[in-house]
């Protein structure tokens, strides 16, 4: 991770540059005050910079896990939250006379830690909207100092549906929810892999609960039988003696709700042990690092299930995946998900036409059918997006391979 990143504090443009070229046509037609009423306001800006002050500026807080076992989700996810602030200031500033800055600030996939991010946040006038948490866990905690605050929170992919039944009118968020995604991948075990016995495994957490309670409901209204339900903690590395104990019940699959780190290793140890049983998961495994920590061997034949369709075969998308590529690398799962919610920020920042964030907050209750990367983009009267795909992807040859968008009713 670049330095930039630790500091937590990323300026993506020059705004000197932005702000001289807002003002400035080069239209012959324009008159000589109306030249101007345009250059003095940018000449002045461009003399505050050059002695060493500083424009105002408007803040969008960041919020995920950018260090330890999960970093590489957070990183993706702020990679992609990155390119929505630089596409932003390449269109000129976000507000007369102001920068756009993106604060990026480590939760540590920590719900303690989460609600400190957002006090920081919170303390800061300057950030009127936050994009964040990754992990329900901590947005679930963290969405109430936002609410108090009256600030703008949109979450790219905490799943969690209790999360926006709060009533915090704060909450947005960009993916489908884990009352979707459990459902979907019960309806998929039975139909598509003829499982009628099922191990679900869980770590937890907000997120890893929730899914694997999504999932039993469907599962049982299939008459599929549950061979057991048992959580483990994130950090664990030992699970051949559970996995033992699952081999000796004979399932026809198993099924985690829980990170990919945990989901490598469960992978993995369940190839030492010999359990032939399915291997399926949640979107907690979509990261290319799960196939890297399982082995590809051990991974292949594995099925996730993800908050939302394949964004390679988005239309909207072809421009934001070339661009992402081109400067970060191979696309995160999250990453189109950061791009999404940061620019409805932008958006809402734009719309409302101040730095204030009751301002914000206001736009963004205007917000309707806004073309995104997956859609028209609209939002239910919790918070949650309309566009609610689930899609399946397995692992193929050492990689993922999209299998279909789902259905889970």
């Amino acid at each position: 991770m670049a330095s930039r990143h630790r500091t937590g504090v990323m300026t993506l443009a020059r705004a000197g540059h932005f702000y001289f070229r807002s003002g400035f046509s080069r239209s012959e037609n324009r008159s000589v005050p109306e030249f101007f009423r345009a250059f003095v306001p940018a000449a002045a800006c461009l003399l505050l910079i050059g002695c060493g002050q500083r424009p105002p500026v408007v803040k969008i807080g960041f919020a995920a896990a950018l260090t330890g076992d999960q970093a590489p989700q957070g990183q993706s996810m702020l990679h992609g939250a990155e390119l929505a602030i630089e596409h932003a200031n390449a269109r000129g500033p976000i507000l007369p006379g102001h920068r756009l800055e993106l604060v990026a600030l480590d939760d540590q996939r920590s719900p303690t830690q989460a609600v400190a991010v957002a006090k920081k946040f919170v303390a800061d006038p300057a950030v009127v909207a936050v994009v964040g948490h990754l992990n329900s866990s901590s947005t679930m905690p963290a969405s109430a100092i936002y609410y108090q605050a009256r600030l703008l929170q949109i979450t790219p992919v905490s799943s969690n549906p209790q999360i926006s039944r709060q009533g915090f009118d704060t909450f947005y968020r960009t993916c489908a929810t884990d009352d979707l995604q459990g459902p979907a991948a019960a309806l998929f075990l039975v139909s598509e892999l003829g499982a009628k016995r099922v191990f679900v495994l869980d770590d937890m957490t907000t997120y890893g609960r929730g899914l694997a309670n999504e999932l039993i409901k469907k599962l049982e209204a299939l008459n599929v039988d549950i061979a057991g339900h048992e959580g483990i903690t994130q950090g664990d590395k030992d699970f051949v003696p559970l996995l033992t104990k699952i081999k000796s019940l004979a399932p026809d699959a198993v099924y985690f709700a829980g990170m990919f780190p945990e989901g490598a290793l469960l992978m993995k140890q369940r190839a030492e042990v010999g359990l032939p049983a399915r291997f399926m998961g949640g979107d907690g495994l979509f990261d290319a690092a799960l196939i890297t920590l399982a082995t590809p061997q051990a991974a292949e034949g594995a099925y996730l299930t993800t908050i939302g369709s394949d964004v390679h075969q988005m239309p909207g998308a072809v421009e934001f995946v070339k661009a992402y590529e081109a400067k970060f690398g191979p696309l995160g799962a999250y990453s189109a998900y950061a791009y999404e919610a940061a620019n409805i920020a932008i958006w809402a920042i734009r719309q409302a036409g101040m730095k204030d964030r009751a301002a914000v907050l206001a736009a963004m209750k205007t917000f309707k059918d806004r073309p995104g990367l997956f859609g028209l983009q609209n939002f239910d009267e919790r918070g949650d997006s309309l566009i609610r795909d689930i899609g399946i992807f397995t692992v193929k040859d050492g990689k993922f391979a999209f299998v279909k968008t789902a259905t889970w009713d």
